[in-house]
């Protein structure tokens, strides 16, 4: 269940959870994401954790997806009740498409203290890893309520499709905007840091929003190197915090009155393209 749309819109806390996943260690990854973020209870609204944090990227990781009555979502529904705060992170998940074929999902699970689970299938599969031969695309854009913030999950090769991205203004909705904060978790090698934060930027500065990325850290199975650069981005394109090349847990307080001041003084919104997305 989602908070009321009426929610007033406080500050946010936003935890970014910059971890060294363990290569296909489901176990010892909840382990270790787990005691991560254990003391930020009672300090934090939204918690991050990295795409495929349970496996890490890995188009082998398939043959042990989980379902979603499986040991990681009743996992991370446990980490949201005990932190009273909402979790975000992606595994890999087999369940039925629309078809009702059985399928495996990168999937995106947004748990609320409450009890509450949405997810958000990764809609771009990264065809440079072949990714797109071996798991089926998501194809619903998620928005989801928290603390009165209209909050947009996806998940890294997303964040080069600013069309799917792009945050849209309906007049006739409360606050006018789709979102509020857009958030990126990924798996994004260093070898293309300088898009990851470039893109951040630009879908912040274009979406008059909050952005976080949080990416992983440490060398994974393929041998593929990740420098971290998790980052949360204000509207203006500019690093409210910044992260280096280390495993790290880092809080920032995103500022709604400063969010919705800029929007009022400079309302690029007014002046959007309107298009339906397919």
């Amino acid at each position: 269940m989602t908070p009321d749309p009426g929610t007033p819109m406080n500050d946010l806390r936003v935890s970014l959870v910059q971890g060294a996943t363990r290569w296909h260690d489901p176990a010892g990854n909840r382990d270790y994401y787990g005691e991560l973020i254990a003391p930020l209870r009672g300090t934090t609204d939204l918690v991050l954790l990295p795409e495929t944090f349970t496996s890490g990227f890995s188009n082998e990781a398939i043959d042990k997806a989980e379902t979603m009555d499986g040991p990681t979502v009743a996992w991370i529904m446990e980490q949201a009740r005990r932190l009273d705060a909402a979790v975000a992170g992606s595994v890999q998940l087999r369940a039925e498409d629309g078809a009702g074929a059985s399928k495996v999902f990168n999937r995106l699970l947004w748990a609320t203290p409450d009890g509450g689970l949405r997810h958000y299938d990764k809609r771009h599969l990264f065809r440079y890893a072949k990714e797109h031969e071996r798991y089926a695309a998501g194809r619903e854009r998620l928005v989801v309520e928290w603390k009165g913030w209209r909050i947009n999950p996806l998940v890294c090769y997303d964040l080069r499709f600013p069309v799917f991205a792009r945050n849209r203004f309906d007049v006739e909705r409360e606050g006018g905007m789709d979102f509020d904060l857009q958030f990126y978790v990924a798996n994004w090698p260093s070898a293309r840091a300088y898009p990851w934060k470039t893109l951040l930027r630009a879908r912040a500065i274009e979406n008059l929003c909050y952005v976080a990325g949080l990416n992983r850290v440490g060398t994974d199975g393929n041998g593929l190197h990740y420098s971290g650069d998790s980052a949360v981005i204000d509207f203006l394109g500019h690093p409210v915090s910044e992260c280096t090349d280390e495993e790290v847990v880092t809080t920032t307080t995103l500022q709604a009155a400063e969010l919705a001041a800029h929007r009022a003084r400079f309302p690029a919104m007014l002046d959007g393209d309107r298009f339906r997305i397919d």
